[in-house]
């Protein structure tokens, strides 16, 4: 089998499908409140089996990135379809990014108007007609008047059709050696633009699997992989193995998620790993097929 670092990789694919996706430039007057609006942007927003999106913080960004030349964070948002994600932004920048002191909000990907969304343009009725627009080298921006000044956000988000679902399980001796693997796998993951690991610290705890005994689950807890029910199920669990944990990511193309997923595989072989596999449903929930293989022959 091949093996990174002596760690046994296994023989199969993650399995990842197609979401609309956008990118938001969070801007304040320092990095601590952009931050601040990023995460209250981000919460809640682990998996749209459950949530209105899937959603996390791309990166920081120094002042020279930003339309307005202040500190700020890129984050990414992801939802099965453009209304969706339209109304998962709306609200998300609404309630978290206008209501933060300082910030502002700005459009991070090309915009083609037939697939944006119009973020500041719904937002602007907020401003109950004291609300300013201007127009600066074809972008439109909205002013909304608050309490410490306004808040401005730019008009048209743009959208591509991005990868959602990329995965990798990592099969640790102990909970503290998978945890530090996962731990690490994160980390590496961070350098990878485009991309982001959406679950809480980007680690899961609580793989799932599609479909339950209760008939009103669409997803319940894969067994398969749980220590406990070793004697109970039929357990993919080779011996030795005392925590899984679970790495999933969505990326703006297909390439970020495969990079992604190399460097936080790589950094995941570690000592007290016994293997890394990847979650999928025989190739019915997804087209993109990531062979764990593949990825390092290329």
């Amino acid at each position: 089998m091949f093996a990174i670092h002596e760690v046994p990789i296994e023989d199969t694919f993650a399995e990842a499908f197609p979401m609309t996706a956008c990118r938001l430039l969070i801007t304040a007057a320092t990095a601590s409140w952009a931050q601040i609006a990023a995460q209250q942007a981000t919460g809640y927003a682990a998996s749209v089996i459950g949530c209105d999106a899937e959603a996390g913080i791309e990166r920081e960004l120094h002042p020279d990135e930003t339309p307005d030349g202040r500190p700020g964070v890129s984050v990414l948002l992801f939802g099965f379809s453009r209304d969706a994600l339209l109304k998962a932004v709306l609200n998300r920048v609404g309630q978290c990014v206008l209501t933060c002191p300082t910030t502002a909000c700005f459009n991070g990907l090309p915009v083609d108007k037939a697939r944006a969304l119009r973020i500041g343009g719904g937002l602007r009725f907020f401003g109950d007609t004291f609300q300013i627009s201007k127009l600066l080298e074809g972008r439109r921006f909205w002013r909304i008047p608050t309490m410490d000044g306004e808040f401005i956000c730019e008009d048209y988000f743009g959208t591509v059709k991005g990868v959602a679902g990329g995965n990798f399980l990592i099969l640790g001796e102990t909970q503290q050696a998978a945890l530090t693997a996962a731990e690490s796998a994160i980390q590496a993951i961070g350098a990878v633009p485009g991309v982001i690991a959406p679950f809480p610290g980007g680690v899961v705890r609580s793989g799932s699997k599609v479909g339950s005994r209760y008939k009103k689950l669409k997803a319940s807890t894969n067994d398969a992989y749980c220590p406990t029910l070793r004697a109970q199920v039929t357990s993919a669990l080779p011996t030795g193995v005392g925590a899984v944990y679970e790495i999933v990511l969505d990326g703006l193309d297909l390439a970020s998620v495969e990079q992604a997923m190399r460097v936080g595989i790589r950094a995941a072989c570690r000592p007290g790993i016994v293997r890394i596999t990847a979650g999928n449903y025989g190739g019915k929930l997804g087209p993109f097929h990531l062979q764990l293989h593949q990825l390092f022959r290329e």
